[in-house]
């Protein structure tokens, strides 16, 4: 059900100090720490000789010993010191995963490390450009497969009941959306024309009036969405390109890591186009996501308990083409993965 050759993230930057952090992704129990010179280090955490996490042992300069024996371990993975013993067996070592430190987060490669590439990782327009600013929350635990997730972040109509006090408004239901593939990606998107202004973005309009309102979900294979949302004075030409000066513009970043096979942790940051010096309104707007994405977890989680106790066929629907598209894509991925792992045995 998984992807391994991608980048995940495994923590905002900022959670990962000279302490070891352990975290689970993929069902990989994997210890986190930094160097003295303040590289990360990514290893998987479970001591070869006894199986205790390494992120219960302390760190000895670059060295991450073990809390039982007292083995040493490098950045690499290899042991190279048994209290005791002079010869190490090569054998005596853990898995480590390349790790880069990107976007103010850890993104570590969970595949083939030989096929790791930096510059995969999705790129952030506007994340230093003075005139936009950047506001975040913490990363958010769910207890759901992360896949009904990804269907989450590719479908712009649940805003309408999930959201209906929040990001979505009566002027967001039943406007026709338009499915389409560019890529790893799946698209989502519609415009909704002369309607008034969700409750969400009210506070931060700098106009008056109805608004025409560009919605686009776009999910990135296999964990990565960005979804963009444009408010411009209605009429003003915003769905034929011609974007007004006062329009409201913010791309909201999405990114899941699976835990497990039933919980996954949510990473999210928007970069946007008004008040970009403002503290007051970033920590608002963020506030303003944590209670929206909150009632998206309260969702998912319950249909993923919904959809494991049940044994009832699912039945579809025309709104969910871009799911349909994004979990083809999805498995097709895992499919040529575990072919090509059975080839190399």
């Amino acid at each position: 059900m998984f992807v391994y050759n991608a980048w995940y993230i495994a923590a905002w930057a900022s959670e990962v100090e000279r302490q070891p952090l352990h975290r689970t992704l993929l069902d990989e129990a994997i210890v986190l720490y930094r160097k003295r010179d303040g590289g990360a280090v990514a290893l998987e955490d479970a001591c070869p000789h006894r199986k205790l996490p390494l992120s219960m042992g302390t760190l000895k300069g670059d060295l991450i010993q073990c809390g039982y024996h007292g083995l040493e371990f490098d950045c690499t993975g290899q042991c190279v010191h048994i209290p005791g013993q002079r010869e190490i067996s090569q054998r005596a070592k853990v898995r480590s995963y390349p790790v880069v430190e990107r976007w103010g987060l850890l993104w570590l490669w969970m595949g083939e490390a030989a096929t790791a590439d930096a510059s995969d990782i999705i790129d952030i327009a506007h994340y230093e450009d003075p005139k936009w600013a950047i506001n975040r929350g913490p990363a958010m635990p769910i207890d759901c497969d992360y896949r009904y997730m990804t269907d989450n972040l590719v479908d712009p109509s649940h805003v309408s009941y999930v959201h209906k006090s929040s990001l979505g408004n009566e002027a967001t239901v039943g406007i026709p959306v338009i499915t389409e593939e560019k890529g790893n990606a799946v698209i989502v998107s519609r415009w909704i024309k002369n309607a008034v202004v969700a409750p969400f973005f009210q506070p931060y309009m700098k106009f008056s009036g109805k608004a025409d309102r560009l919605q686009h979900y776009e999910v990135r294979l296999p964990c990565s969405a960005v979804i963009k949302d444009v408010i411009s004075p209605a009429g003003s030409g915003a769905p034929q390109g011609d974007i007004h000066p006062d329009s409201f513009l913010l791309d909201s970043y999405n990114f899941l890591t699976p835990v497990t096979a039933d919980s996954c942790r949510y990473y999210w940051f928007q970069v946007r186009n008004f008040d970009p010096q403002d503290a007051a309104v970033s920590a608002l707007l963020t506030e303003d996501f944590i209670t929206a994405f909150n009632e998206d977890v309260l969702i998912l989680e319950a249909v993923h308990r919904g959809i494991k106790n049940t044994r009832a066929e699912l039945i579809h629907l025309q709104i969910d083409a871009g799911s349909a598209r994004l979990r083809r894509l999805l498995d097709e991925m895992v499919r040529q993965e575990q072919t090509a792992r059975k080839q190399q045995q």
